[in-house]
């Protein structure tokens, strides 16, 4: 027996045969070249990517007519890439001054992109790099003439496992044949991870050597909850991992049965659960755990990594996708939230030394009103089809808001003088993140519709901890006396302004935390997909009542581990009594 260690990137435990597919980068060389052969590497390149164009649209239009156009945004996002003007005149600068030949000149491309993305704070969108070396892959395989392996398609009881997977690939998988997937490179936030969740198909990622030949149609066991792999189990392993097999897949069928169950605690208090997402094919998995619609759509993907910014319709159409996904329930949809430590290549920004609190979220919009705008039209356009609400992040004072509601109001007045339909209600509300929003909470109620709270960022703010720093880890704490006190206080805010107080932060996915968020008042949870169900379950086993009371004990402790030992304690107490 041989075990792996990985990343566990999409929930579930599989057993079945290894078939390793061939996704190993392409192998190239750079060498020199003369000056006369300048133009000519310069034309391979172009030809390269003009025959990977064709390539996409020709899947594109497969998996329309297989998927249907839902499944597409994938497709569109590499095309996108793709058309880059960056890409062809960095490298062809590259070719030329480098004396080069073209393979060699796109490697080095593609180095300076990974040199960027790796400055980028935030890991969920670091990930992205990802999108950018398929592209490039394609057109180095392209060049070199090699093919890409297809899937077995009449293969059955299969584990997939591969040097890296596509969403692309994800998307060809057949899910009849297909029991999980292991790549070896990869990460939780990928985009391969995100469809693996979607399509509910077991993941482990990160699992150095797995591809080696000589393990090809040998048993596995992939546990994609562990991050484990299993090549060729004992029986002891087999047995165990079989159990928890069981025992997981009875939890969930148990939670499944709860999918259609109102959202509300044992003395009637209704909560609203929703998801978090990025892509269309996220919808359908919010509503198949039992979500109400989207709280937190994040947009940032169709704006990174371009040469141009999108424009109106090119969001709209995604923005649609979105909303047609979980009709008839409503879509938050969230502005640009990025800066110049995201990579936005249509946008010139200087250099900063500490992006995280500069350029960012709503300053970066407000920087540039017309782009904004742009992102306005689209998202008052979708508001016609169903209900949608718009949010602001890293609001830190009232001037923001106002001039970003000004703008709206200016975009409204332009889409009514057009015709253009909309919906003049549509409710607008701002991201609660950083200190100063918290201490403004009051007076910023007033001016806006909802209030969502971003913990995430909350918590780093309040704390002063680098999230993505393992040295610090520790310290970040989401029961931290002075994070529950300014959830409190902005919750007391919202209330008495008489507008709904939502969190779209992980601790909304956390069913321990779940007591504190309702006894504290808040209206509404958004979350990943797969945390839908096990929150709600903790919310029908509590009372608003117990809740409130539990939530104000917190108070009564000094540090974090003092209130999770406190909470835990009262958690099992209810558990107890309701056995009893």
């Amino acid at each position: 027996m041989q075990s792996f260690s990985g990343i566990a990137a999409s929930p579930g435990i599989a057993m079945g045969r290894l078939r390793i597919i061939d996704r190993r980068r392409t192998v190239i060389s750079e060498y020199p070249i003369p000056s006369d052969a300048v133009s000519h590497e310069i034309g391979r390149l172009t030809q390269a990517i003009e025959d990977t164009r064709i390539e996409l649209e020709s899947l594109k239009s497969r998996l329309a007519e297989s998927s249907g156009e839902d499944h597409l945004f994938f497709i569109e996002t590499h095309l996108m890439i793709l058309a880059d003007e960056r890409l062809v005149t960095e490298t062809t600068e590259t070719i030329r001054t480098g004396m080069i030949n073209a393979e060699g000149a796109l490697r080095r491309t593609l180095h300076r992109y990974r040199e960027a993305f790796a400055r980028i704070d935030d890991p969920y969108l670091r990930e992205r790099i990802s999108d950018v070396e398929t592209v490039i892959e394609r057109i180095l395989r392209s060049m070199s003439g090699e093919k890409v392996e297809p899937f077995p398609q009449h293969e059955d009881q299969i584990i997939i496992a591969a040097h890296d997977l596509s969403p692309a690939d994800m998307l060809q998988i057949n899910r009849s044949h297909v029991l999980a997937i292991i790549t070896e490179i990869g990460g939780r936030t990928s985009h391969t991870a995100i469809l693996a969740r979607a399509l509910e198909l077991p993941a482990v990622m990160g699992v150095d050597g797995i591809t080696d030949l000589l393990l090809d149609g040998v048993a596995v066991i992939v546990d994609g909850l562990s991050g484990s792999v299993f090549v060729e189990p004992d029986q002891e392993i087999f047995q165990s991992s079989l159990r928890r097999k069981q025992h997981y897949e009875y939890v969930e069928y148990e939670l499944l049965k709860t999918v259609s169950l109102p959202a509300v605690t044992r003395d009637g208090h209704v909560m609203q659960l929703r998801g978090n997402v990025e892509i269309p094919e996220e919808g359908a998995s919010v509503l198949g755990h039992g979500g109400s619609g989207v709280g937190l759509y994040r947009t940032e993907m169709l704006f990174m990594n371009r040469a141009v910014m999108p424009d109106e319709e090119e969001q709209l159409a995604i923005y649609r996708a979105m909303q047609k996904a979980i009709a008839p329930h409503p879509l938050t949809i969230r502005t640009l939230d990025a800066g110049g430590d995201k990579l936005l290549d249509g946008m010139e920004l200087a250099g900063e030394a500490n992006p995280a609190m500069g350029v960012r979220a709503i300053r970066l919009s407000l920087l540039m009103p017309d782009e904004f705008k742009k992102q306005l039209r689209a998202i008052l356009r979708v508001s016609a089809d169903g209900p949608v609400r718009i949010m602001f992040p890293m609001i830190s004072g009232l001037e923001e808001v106002r001039t970003a509601k000004a703008l709206l109001e200016e975009v409204k007045h332009e889409l009514a003088v057009s015709g253009t339909r909309f919906d003049s209600a549509v409710q607008v509300g701002v991201m609660i993140e950083i200190p100063a929003a918290v201490t403004l909470a009051d007076l910023l109620a007033r001016e806006v519709d909802f209030f969502s709270v971003g913990t995430n960022d909350l918590i780093q703010y309040t704390l002063a901890i680098d999230r993505t720093n393992e040295q610090l880890s520790h310290l970040y704490q989401p029961l931290h006396p002075a994070v529950l006190r300014s959830l409190r206080r902005i919750v007391q805010a919202a209330h008495g302004a008489g507008i709904p107080a939502c969190l779209c932060g992980e601790m909304a996915g956390d069913p321990l935390y779940l007591p504190i968020l309702l006894g504290l008042g808040f209206d509404e949870l958004s979350m990943g997909a797969g945390s839908i169900l096990r929150v709600k379950q903790m919310l029908r086993r509590c009372s608003l009542e117990r809740a409130s009371r539990i939530a104000e004990g917190c108070f009564d402790f000094s540090t974090a581990a003092e209130v999770e030992m406190y909470l835990k304690s009262q958690i099992t107490l209810d558990v107890t009594e309701s056995i009893d």
